[in-house]
């Protein structure tokens, strides 16, 4: 079984070692539940510091996004990390959405509100799809979706590399119907790796998977929504700008 997110992806059952108990549907929405609120007060915390000094919230935001990442990659290659690994993730990338957030609140009003109402929207339409079969995690539906995340992480890749040298990506970053169709393509990718993510956690639990597992899934599935939530705050602000 593979699973995939915009930060990492491999075969995760068969890097897991057996353990102690073993995952539960339960104990991953628990696991959840407490990334979410840890995440939510992070975010809660940059988004008030922000909104009355943004110059001050900068650092947090930078800071969070680097240790994010790098807490990512590290867990996707030792899963068994993740119960000490994810709630640490949760509360940089709490960090950086409430600074960001707020930020793209105080131009845009609304922003953020219409962003979690779609991020939420979306994630539980994609629930449903898996949940009735009408998209399933086949093994050739899997390796499309990670060629695409692929290409996508490439190309945010390469933007940033270039921005860093003075250097502008026209068009897709910009407002224009191409900046603008980008994003809806980027958007439709990351809501196919919840999919993924779906399976993830059923696999986990139907092979009895170790209980950390109840962690790396709620992690995994973290970034996913994370993702998303970004990516419409993206689009949003992308719509809004053009009028």
């Amino acid at each position: 079984m593979e699973s995939n997110n915009p930060m990492f992806s491999g075969r995760v059952l068969e890097r897991v070692e057996a353990g102690e108990g073993s995952m539960t549907m339960q104990g991953f929405i628990n696991r959840l539940g407490v990334l979410m609120a840890l995440l939510l007060v992070a975010g809660g915390f940059t988004w008030n510091l922000a909104t009355h000094d943004p110059a001050a919230a900068a650092p947090l935001l930078i800071g969070g996004c680097i240790v994010g990442f790098i807490l990512a990659l590290v867990t996707a290659f030792v899963p068994k990390i993740s119960p000490f690994t994810s709630p640490v993730y949760a509360i940089a990338e709490g960090l950086a959405l409430g600074a960001i957030s707020a930020i793209l609140e105080q131009r845009f009003k609304g922003i953020v509100l219409s962003a979690a109402l779609l991020t939420v929207t979306t994630v539980f339409g994609m629930l449903a799809l898996y949940k009735f079969r009408i998209l399933r995690a086949t093994e050739g539906f899997v390796k499309g979706v990670m060629i695409a995340t692929l290409g996508v992480a490439l190309t945010y890749l390469l933007s940033f590399i270039l921005n860093a040298f003075g250097v502008s990506v026209p068009y897709i970053h910009g407002n224009g119907i191409i900046g603008i169709g980008f994003s809806a393509v980027v958007l439709g990718i990351a809501a196919l790796n919840l999919i993924l993510d779906f399976n993830l956690v059923e696999g986990s639990i139907v092979n009895r998977a170790p209980k950390y597992m109840e962690w790396y899934a709620a992690f995994s599935l973290l970034i996913t929504i994370v993702w998303i939530y970004v990516e419409f705050l993206r689009l949003l602000s992308k719509l809004r700008s053009r009028n």
